[in-house]
């Protein structure tokens, strides 16, 4: 099932148990705005290219939009549509007051030189500024992006509406936000205690396999080793290692940033990556892609606890089955939103001209994510379901709540 389908599903579950009106439901599900631009740029060689750019701003009832901007060739309406979805629910769970929105460019980011993605994103800024702003839509970096691009789009941005640090987040620390850069692995760790605290148990001790050492995997790695929890498994694009006594992650870390690569490190054996989500563990966090727990391996799943750091890694049908068997999932819509926690603290910042230290960052986002996740057990106890169906409950009922508030009929 793909993601559009995924959480509409997954929306339409939450709409019946909160007893909402038929009519409001499909306001709530259909997005505010879909804009879809043509940016045409010189290549380096003097010819021209064209690529499609996309903009969906799903909900603005709970405050300014927000969400990345991706650059992949596999950008497409449908994909992009579900991802601003998710954002409307995710920021209504974490309690901060945005609605949803997500973009994205049609492109390889590999094949273009720094220029070219200097002025592929120049142009999609002159295209869409008009319809973003710092109360509007907040973009951010997402797949294929980073805080170089934001700031292009913030010079772009400032040059028709003047200086407007606020407009973008997941800056460089310039004008940036401290602790950015390790927020959603951070809020991965902050919601894993939370979970596992529940359940009598901490992070020291534990067994944790970690798909994906990317920025989210590699801080939630790092951190998790700090608070004494055993790391036995991790995979990249490169490939897998395992080792039954804990990995030593600073050291996998100096190596990956030395080679690029976890192929040759010496302190743990190569493993099938397809193995990885099927190995032997008490955590298991996928934070690469989506859709990688399916019908095909969950019954052969051995975690006792699933931390969904990726967007949408379970399928619905793994869900079920992971569900039979007794594994306690804990919901994308909430253990990966670190990222857009801190983000808004950025904004924050940016508007009121005043930055924090990292402390202080660090300090919110463990307030903000720990009473998210006791909203979350109290709606799982109000409408007696899983903590998905918890997560999606608390954000459909916050936004269906404003939405009615300001008179969504008139």
């Amino acid at each position: 099932m793909n993601a559009l389908a995924a959480t509409n599903r997954n929306f339409r579950l939450a709409s019946r148990l909160l007893g909402l009106d038929s009519k409001l439901e499909k306001s709530l599900l259909i997005p505010f705005r879909e804009i879809k631009v043509e940016c045409t740029i010189p290549k380096d060689d003097g010819t021209l290219a064209t690529y499609v750019g996309f903009r969906i701003q799903h909900d603005n009832a709970r405050g300014p939009m927000k969400g990345g901007i991706r650059y992949h060739p596999e950008v497409e309406p449908d994909e992009v549509n579900a991802l601003a979805q998710l954002m409307t629910w995710k920021t209504a769970v974490a309690a901060i007051p945005y609605g949803g929105a997500k973009g994205g460019i049609g492109c390889n980011p590999r094949d273009l030189s720094k220029s070219e993605l200097e002025r592929l994103t120049r142009v999609f800024t002159q295209k869409i500024h008009d319809l973003i702003g710092i109360h509007t839509d907040v973009p951010a970096p997402d797949m294929g992006t980073n805080a170089q691009t934001m700031a292009w789009i913030l010079d772009e941005y400032s040059k028709f509406h003047g200086h407007s640090p606020a407009v973008v987040t997941g800056k460089p620390i310039v004008s940036g936000s401290l602790g950015r850069e390790a927020a959603t692995g951070r809020g991965v760790v902050y919601a894993t205690e939370a979970l596992l605290a529940e359940y009598g148990k901490s992070i020291k001790g534990m067994t944790f396999v970690i798909q994906g050492f990317g920025n989210v995997g590699s801080w939630a790695s790092r951190l998790i080793h700090e608070k004494g929890g055993k790391v036995i498994a991790v995979s990249d694009i490169t490939g897998a290692l395992k080792n039954p006594n804990g990995i030593d992650i600073p050291e996998l870390l100096k190596h990956k940033e030395a080679t690029g690569s976890l192929k040759s490190f010496n302190g743990g054996d190569s493993m099938d990556p397809n193995e990885l989500l099927v190995h032997e563990c008490d955590v298991l966090i996928p934070c690469a892609l989506g859709g990688v727990l399916n019908r095909e391996n969950a019954a052969d799943v051995k975690a006792k606890f699933i931390i969904e750091a990726a967007n949408h890694p379970t399928d619905p049908e793994a869900d079920e089955i992971l569900s039979k068997k007794g594994v306690i999932i804990l919901p994308d819509i909430y253990a990966n939103a670190g990222g857009v926690t801190v983000s808004y603290f950025e904004w924050v910042q940016n508007i009121q001209g005043f930055m924090w230290d990292e402390e202080k960052v660090n300090q919110e986002l463990k307030k903000y994510m720990t009473k998210a996740f006791h909203n979350i057990k109290n709606m799982c106890q109000s409408h007696d379901c899983n903590l998905r169906m918890g997560a999606f409950t608390l954000g459909v009922n916050r936004v269906a709540r404003a939405t009615i508030l300001r008179g969504w009929e008139a």
